[in-house]
């Protein structure tokens, strides 16, 4: 009979901080594992902590406490399979990415990242040293290669590994989602097959973090690239992998394939998952937003439904003088689809005490955007004192146009704990729309069928705080504000690039000088979801004065 080795994978979702709740679970799999008869139970990068810890990794009191509940991990499941865990150890000025093999009670080996990923949102050489490659570590008759994360996103630690004896390469990873990543993941990963002629098990991490979310999508790969077990991406799984060690060396018996979500489904998922999980990780339950007949408050009523339940869910319509009734009969029709509750507060009020309170430092100025925006402001004031009075989340609702180019009034409709939608730009709100209107799955809260109506994505969108306002009085139109937008934000374009493709050069100009002055805005924005490589936050940083202008193309 084949020698064997039953591998245990644990895709979880920790929280970064709750060290004994994150141990908990780890016993509870061990646990599960060990029933099963596993020789060895992993989990993923930095899961006893949770991932991203920022600087409350070079906390010395966090790092003590880090030690001492993996110590107790250690010691209570010292009778049955080991265990590999991620998480930080301590190294002088700063700590090491470790991942620690524990066997009979201790910590039998540790293995320390070489390669620190310092781009989009990792900024890992501020916070740990890097470590010299190291060997295999054997668990009972497998000698198990460990490259941490981006370890395995280069081929010198896997060629060491395989070099100096690894039988198969356990990849412990916290890798968020971004669109196209999976792809990415696996065609790397088949390199590094090809290159070693080992099989390598991809773990990954599950579950939000402030913007990120960690996606798990874990898989197993035997030698020539050949796909033997899919995890399921966004779901929490602990599956068992059995190795045998045949004429070939060790290869792993094929399994399990979840089928993974399109591009649409994915990005869906991770607004969901990002609120939920952002809600749930900080002690809130229910969330109040401003629904305003737009596609935009349409859209994210219908993330927070689809993540919390509709019950969880306050809608909010706040009227002025300037809301059409088409408006009003928009907001109730969303909320009734949705099963929501809806709450109208007037703020024509409001907005004409203050007009009258500051009418006489007002007096002798014409009446403009500062009167529009007074609107707004007001808005958040409501919505802040229901949010404060109630315990409810504020979430704000602005998409990745609108925060780009400044299109939101800070303190205004910008208010608020997070924003799903913030990293989607306006044309694909539109299609998000239309594509939540024919799919439902069971990981969704909200109803199936048309929730958002086809009136709300249709029409022109508009602010309306003056009378027959709207957006493309003030910006070019969506389809062509998002090329530019994606070109200047996501690409780096130049003007010159831009205008290359049709633009007028005064409209680009246009464009890069509101998202340039628009950085103090989104410096004091709310969190949201990260779809993409270039999200507003950690992948993009620009100082927030700042003078320089592109002038190519002159």
């Amino acid at each position: 009979m084949a020698e064997r080795f039953r591998l245990s994978l644990a895709q979880l979702n920790p929280t970064v901080g709750d060290l004994e709740g994150n141990a908990a679970m780890a016993r509870e799999a061990w646990t599960e594992a060990r029933d099963a008869g596993a020789d060895m139970v992993a989990f993923p990068e930095m899961f006893l902590t949770g991932y991203q810890l920022q600087d409350l990794v070079k906390k010395p009191a966090f790092a003590m406490d880090v030690q001492r509940v993996l110590a107790r991990l250690a010691e209570d499941c010292a009778d049955g399979p080991a265990i590999g865990i991620g998480g930080p150890l301590p190294g002088g000025a700063k700590p090491f990415n470790a991942y620690f093999v524990l066997q009979g009670g201790t910590v039998a080996a540790q293995v320390l990242k070489h390669h620190l990923p310092n781009y989009n949102v990792f900024d890992e050489k501020r916070y740990y040293h890097a470590g010299d490659p190291s060997g295999p570590v054997r668990v009972g008759p497998l000698r198990i290669g460990i490259p941490i994360c981006e370890d395995a996103w280069f081929e010198d630690v896997t060629e060491t590994l395989a070099e100096t004896g690894a039988e198969i390469l356990l990849v412990p990873n916290g890798s968020p989602y971004h669109r196209g990543k999976m792809d990415t993941r696996q065609a790397i990963m088949v390199s590094r097959v090809i290159e070693t002629g080992l099989p390598l098990v991809y773990l990954n991490l599950l579950g939000g973090q402030d913007d990120q979310v960690f996606d798990g999508a874990s898989f197993v790969l035997n030698p020539h690239g050949v796909l033997t077990h899919q995890m399921p991406a966004f779901e929490p799984a602990l599956i068992h992998v059995d190795f045998e060690n045949g004429p070939e060396g060790w290869q792993a018996v094929s399994g399990q394939k979840a089928a993974l979500p399109d591009t649409w489904e994915a990005d869906y998922r991770v607004m969901v998952e990002a609120l939920r999980d952002y809600m749930g990780k900080t002690g809130f339950r229910q969330v109040v937003l401003g629904l305003s007949g737009g596609i935009d408050s349409a859209l994210v009523a219908t993330i927070a439904a689809d993540a919390l339940g509709p019950e969880n869910v306050r809608c909010v319509m706040l009227p002025s003088r300037f809301t059409s009734e088409t408006s009003l009969e928009d907001a109730a029709d969303v909320a009734r689809r949705l099963g929501t509750r809806l709450d109208t507060v007037p703020i024509g009020p409001a907005h004409e005490a203050v007009l009258e309170t500051l009418g006489p430092i007002f007096e002798g100025t014409e009446p403009g955007i500062t009167e529009e925006n007074i609107q707004s402001r007001l808005r958040g004031v409501m919505l802040m004192a229901l949010s404060n009075k109630f315990g409810e989340m504020l979430l704000t609702t602005g998409n990745k146009s609108e925060v780009a180019v400044g299109y939101a009034t800070i303190y205004g409709d910008m208010a608020g704990g997070y924003n799903p939608i913030k990293d989607l730009y306006k044309t694909r709100v539109f299609e998000t729309c239309r594509w939540r209107n024919t799919h439902h799955f069971d990981w969704m809260k909200g109803p199936e069928g048309e929730v958002i109506p086809p009136r709300v994505i249709d029409k022109p969108p508009t602010a309306e705080l003056r009378a027959d306002q709207k957006d493309e009085d003030s910006l070019p139109p969506y389809s062509d504000l998002d090329v530019m937008l994606e070109m200047l934000i996501d690409k780096e374009a130049s003007v010159a690039d831009v205008v290359a493709m049709g633009y007028d050069r005064a409209t680009v100009k246009k464009i890069e000088s509101l998202i340039y002055i628009s950085e103090y805005k989104r410096f004091q924005s709310a969190p949201g979801a990260r779809l993409t490589e270039r999200a507003f936050w950690l992948d993009r940083r620009y100082p927030i004065v700042n003078r320089w202008r592109d002038n190519s193309g002159n």
